[in-house]
């Protein structure tokens, strides 16, 4: 068992994350005296959704209950409407509510802003490398990913293959999100071709052969249900003319390993290589989801081609990193990090790579992947700073 690094605040908050993430097993840790309303088990949810008023009358009989963990409330959204009624009431004893979701597709539509101020919205993610401590292993992890329901599974391969249909199953045709699921199952192979690159929705669409606007709300389905993200341009005070295509990413690189289709072409080092980056992207997101700043995540590539991985930019740092599988990186793997530093002299820069050494090329601080994820702790200074 780990202990995970997520901190809760002390308001009602949202709780949003991917199924797999260890949500509910972290709850019930965090919150072992709390009335917990399980959407996922069939009796609850029935229940709720048939009369969502049944929460008042759930909160009367536990009268002395501090928290109240709502889990998959996208299941039955218009529980929201209970929540907001009860947060307004001054007259009851303070409650804390948190709702969790593995999906915001719903909550979107139905107001989930309805709640203002009074919740927070924090996210869940996979494990982070120094969560797991000394288990963590760089190249097992490349393969099958960071899910706990994964790294603790007796055959990790096995549960990432029913992952993916896990969701096309319970989320995405269950709820209708789509009219083809054939259709949408193929925009998720081509996806994972697009993993760590630029995103180019004119040729996901060629290869799926859908229209391009099918795709842009496959994408929107994909986002909404917590599944991947897209990665702006870095453009403040640009001096250079840059791309315009964000880049995407899934959000555990065991499942971009996955969904991802193998072929005579394919090369190790490529696949090895989309893998990686993945892997500590997802690592900056959580870093930054749980740190509370305001770091965001970007990269930077010319209209030339020169292109960094990864800009971390807020007001509590300014770090741009490349990451290279490869144990011995050359001057040609720093330039773009070089040229970058021309026009930012004030960000910090790695060169994040598989070897086990740490040392300075072109003035470049180089740090082992596996080094630099164990290290990366929220709220403690930035590895390499």
């Amino acid at each position: 068992m780990y202990k995970r690094l997520f901190q809760a605040p002390a308001q009602s908050y949202f709780l949003l994350g991917p199924r797999g993430t260890g949500k509910s097993t972290w709850l019930r840790q965090a919150y072992p005296r709390a009335l917990f309303v399980d959407l996922l088990d069939g009796e609850t949810f029935h229940r709720m959704q048939a009369d969502p008023s049944a929460l008042r009358g759930l909160l009367e009989a536990h009268p002395k209950v501090g928290t109240v963990v709502i889990d998959e409330i996208q299941k039955v959204p218009a529980l929201l409407d209970a929540v907001h009624q009860r947060l307004e009431n001054r007259n009851l004893p303070k409650v804390q509510f948190v709702l969790t979701g593995s999906s915001s597709r719903k909550l979107k539509r139905s107001g989930v802003n309805l709640l203002g101020g009074r919740v927070l919205h924090r996210s869940f993610h996979p494990f982070m490398a120094a969560e797991m401590g000394k288990d963590f292993r760089l190249e097992a992890r490349v393969l099958t990913g960071m899910l706990p329901l994964v790294v603790d599974a007796p055959d990790p391969g096995q549960i990432l293959q029913s992952y993916a249909a896990l969701y096309l199953r319970e989320e995405v045709q269950a709820e209708g999100l789509v009219r083809n699921l054939g259709n949408f199952s193929r925009f998720l192979q081509a996806m994972s071709l697009t993993h760590g690159a630029r995103l180019n929705t004119s040729a996901v669409a060629r290869e799926c052969q859908v229209g391009q606007k099918t795709v842009e709300g496959y994408l929107g389905v994909l986002e909404d249900l917590l599944l991947g993200y897209r990665v702006p341009v870095f453009t403040k005070r640009a001096s250079r003319h840059l791309a315009q295509h964000p880049k995407f990413y899934f959000m555990d690189t065991g499942v971009f390993q996955a969904l991802r289709p193998r072929g005579p072409l394919d090369t190790t080092s490529e696949m090895g290589g989309a893998a990686l980056e993945g892997l500590v992207a997802q690592h900056l997101k959580a870093w930054a989801a749980y740190s509370g700043g305001d770091a965001a995540l970007h990269y930077w590539r010319t209209k030339s081609g020169l292109e960094v991985d990864f800009v971390l930019y807020g007001s509590e740092g300014f770090q741009a990193l490349e990451v290279k599988s490869t144990r011995r990186p050359s001057s040609g793997d720093t330039r773009p990090l070089r040229e970058f530093l021309v026009d930012y002299p004030h960000a910090k820069a790695y060169l994040l790579h598989t070897g086990r050494d740490r040392y300075r090329l072109d003035g470049i601080l180089c740090i082992p992947c596996e080094e630099f994820l164990r290290t990366l702790v929220p709220g403690k200074t930035f590895p390499g700073s």
